[in-house]
């Protein structure tokens, strides 16, 4: 009931956060917070006038921005949208400046971890279950490493596992990142889809990969892991592990209903080479659990000859059973961390593994980042360096496949990698480079 020209007095006090909430309750509210003489100050508060132009009134003299004097001539909202898109613009830059320098080892953006904290980059997941009601889960842990970023989310009201139906991941970025971070979770933001998981069913038709006393470890692709309560089929809590490979874009740029995706790679034809798009790989290996690191390794000059290409699939071997000068250890005892409000475990034999593989001109070639365990094999070692039981470990996605064995040796307590090999799709690897292996 208050007249407009208190109401716009009012919202003349507010910062660009509160106006923009205060806009959502009302088309008249709508309307006069878009106003253009209020949102015209905040601009000019934050990006001053290079420019200016001389306005005369009787005796006084004052300085205008170029460009602002006729604001009764602009559309209603023009300044809160040049506002909006100046903020936007400002933070790209900022993080684009980050992102530019490359790390030769993994050709990774080497500041990867400072280019999301200043984006103002979080990450929620929304649960649906088969009412369409949605269930938003925001607290979350985060765990950089070298080549990704692990997110832990758990509470202790997680709706009944039995009515969900699906999971969908989400990059949420402020609206306005400099003045969102203290309110950024009721401020107004932006979301962008990165994945979408069925939930249905999840204890049939997924791979469980571990357990300990207390929960069980289910895995869903890309990069998802559900733990379970044992004996009562519950959430205790959902992990993600995304790769640092394009991660800002499929963070930010897509809508909350359609993923971003990743601009077509153009191949550059070489006639000369014969074996073109077979050689000159290099591969970053990590194997992590949250704050501890196994393993944090580069093996370059990978290859493999066309009398390898088999089942539609190259193979790329790291290194094998009797190239015993190349067997790494694994640092401690690998075992995957979690952690709620009441209760911590940790699941023995499993991890995370984030795979970074360049082509011959060191870009990415094949990424991911994915919670993977080690199985006891059948068969017992016949090498007589290592007299210990054999563990696999094994991984694949539609682009590739990757294959780890290993050796429990008991006298210093320690895994040994004694095969690492590599499997690209024949697919991936002539869409990439122009060929027709």
């Amino acid at each position: 009931s208050l007249p407009s020209e208190m109401l716009m007095k009012i919202f003349s006090y507010l910062d660009a956060v509160t106006l923009l909430c205060v806009a959502c309750v009302n088309k008249r509210f709508c309307c006069l917070a878009n106003d253009n003489g209020i949102w015209l100050k905040i601009y000019s508060s934050c990006f001053p006038p290079k420019r200016t132009i001389w306005k005369t009134k009787s005796v006084q003299t004052e300085t205008v921005p170029l460009g602002c004097v006729p604001i009764q001539d602009r559309k209603p909202g023009y300044w809160k949208k040049e506002y909006i898109l100046k903020q936007i613009a400002a933070v790209r830059v900022r993080v684009t400046q980050l992102v530019k320098p490359v790390d030769p080892y993994t050709g990774l953006p080497c500041r990867s971890e400072k280019a999301i904290k200043a984006s103002g980059l979080s990450w929620i997941i929304v649960l649906k279950d088969k009412n369409g009601k949605e269930h938003v889960m925001e607290k979350a842990d985060l765990s950089f490493k070298d080549t990704s970023v692990t997110i832990f989310w758990y509470s202790a009201s997680w709706p009944c596992l039995d009515i969900l139906s699906t999971l969908k991941l989400f990059g949420v970025i402020p609206l306005l990142p400099d003045q969102g971070k203290a309110s950024s979770k009721n401020g107004p933001r932006r979301r962008s889809l990165i994945a979408e998981y069925n939930l249905s069913n999840l204890t049939e038709s997924s791979v469980a990969i571990g357990a300990d006393n207390l929960v069980q470890l289910f895995g869903l692709n890309p990069g998802l892991l559900v733990g379970l309560w044992k004996g009562k089929n519950e959430i205790a809590f959902v992990m993600a592990s995304l790769h640092y490979h394009q991660l800002l874009e499929r963070s930010t740029l897509g809508s909350a209903s359609v993923q971003y995706i990743l601009p077509p790679h153009i191949p550059v034809l070489d006639d000369v080479d014969p074996e073109y798009g077979l050689h000159d790989y290099d591969l970053h290996l990590d194997m992590h659990s949250g704050s501890c690191t196994y393993l944090c390794g580069t093996f370059k000059s990978l290859f493999c000859r066309k009398g390898d290409i088999e089942d539609g699939y190259l193979r790329l071997t790291v290194f094998s059973l009797k190239d015993n000068m190349k067997h790494v250890p694994l640092i401690g005892t690998v075992g995957l961390s979690w952690e709620t409000d009441a209760f911590k475990g940790n699941v023995k034999d499993c991890y995370v593994m984030d795979v970074t593989l360049l082509d011959e001109t060191r870009k990415p070639f094949w990424c991911f980042s994915a919670p993977v365990c080690m199985e006891v094999s059948s068969k017992a070692s016949n090498l007589y360096d290592y007299m210990g039981h054999i563990y696999t470990t094994d991984y694949a996605d539609s682009e590739g496949k990757v294959c780890v064995e290993l050796v429990w040796l008991e006298e210093t307590k320690e895994y040994f990698i004694v095969n690492l090999v590599l499997y690209i799709s024949t697919e991936k690897v002539n869409n990439w480079y122009g060929t027709n292996y």
